[in-house]
Order: C-alpha cells, then sequence, then structure tokens
C-alpha cells in the first residue's frame, strides 16, 4: 500500500509544494512546484488564490497527509508572522476540507531530521533533499526545497517502516 505525503512550505507571495510517494519503503518525488499569489495589494484575493491552488494540488494527487511549516516569528516583524498565519490557515482549511490530516514542524525540527542539525544551513538541506530522493539536481526554487524538507520529515517522523 502506498502512501502520499503532500509537504508544504507556506508564503503569501509563492507557496512551495511538493508530494511524496512511500511504496514498500521506498520514497519517490511524484510532483513539487510552487503557487503564487498573483493578486499585488489585496490581502484576500492572494488567500483565496492560495487556498484554491493548495484545493487543486490536493484534487489532483490526493495525498494521505499534509505536513507543513510552522511559523517562525521574530520579536521586530510580528507583523509578518500575522500575515503568514493567513495563508497558514486557508492551506489548513483547504486540507480540512478535502478530510486530509495536517502534521505540524518547527523549522529546525525538519533541519534536525534531515541533517542531525537544527541549525543546518539552507544549501546543507537541499543536499539531503537531493540525496534522499536520488535528484540530478537541488530541487529549485527554495519554496519547493522547503516543501520537499516538510515532508520528509514527516515520512521520517511518522511513516518510515522500523
Amino acid at each position: 500500500m502506498s502512501l502520499r505525503i503532500l509537504g508544504i512550505d507556506p508564503g503569501l507571495n509563492i507557496t512551495g509544494y511538493g508530494v511524496l510517494e512511500a511504496e514498500g519503503g521506498r520514497l519517490r518525488l511524484c510532483e513539487a512546484g510552487v503557487i503564487r499569489g498573483k493578486s499585488r495589494g489585496s490581502l484576500t484575493k492572494r488567500l483565496l488564490e492560495i487556498h484554491d491552488g493548495v484545493a487543486e494540488v490536493i484534487a489532483g494527487l490526493r495525498p494521505d497527509a499534509m505536513a507543513i511549516e510552522e511559523l517562525y516569528s521574530h520579536y521586530k516583524r510580528p507583523r509578518t508572522a500575522i500575515l503568514m498565519g493567513h495563508a497558514r490557515g486557508v492551506i489548513c482549511l483547504a486540507a480540512a476540507q478535502a478530510d486530509v490530516p495536517v502534521a505540524h514542524y518547527s523549522a529546525t525540527q525538519i533541519k534536525r531530521i534531515l541533517t542531525g542539525s537544527g541549525r543546518a544551513p539552507k544549501s546543507q538541506v537541499q543536499h539531503s533533499i537531493q540525496r534522499e530522493l536520488s535528484l540530478a539536481a537541488v530541487p529549485e526554487p527554495p519554496d519547493v526545497a522547503d516543501a520537499l524538507a516538510v515532508a520528509l520529515c514527516h515520512y521520517y517522523l511518522k511513516n518510515k517502516p522500523a
């Protein structure tokens, strides 16, 4: 029996996604890409575009689970965290509407699972993804790499056979 995991790197302008399929202890990349918010100036319209884009990915690829990166908030920029919370909200709504369970992981947890260090640089995480999925190149753009990292983290923590 196969298992599909949708990894999401939430963003208001660019939301990265990646779908991994695990079957018989083997892991393969099904699809990865970005959902772009095209509406400038209108938060409401961008949120609708994100929701609709994620809902379309879910409908087309039928994941069994979604893994999403938690918000990182810096005290100097609380507005950014609030705005990103909106994006995460509509992404989680799309999953809930499709009855897809959602798991949340912090950036440090994802890095630690993939590289052994919660403070690993982005390049080290990208190379780990490339190696684990036997990709010819590092996943681009970085939003896709981050989404795949979340999906891989979920696989290793919840689904990998012993």
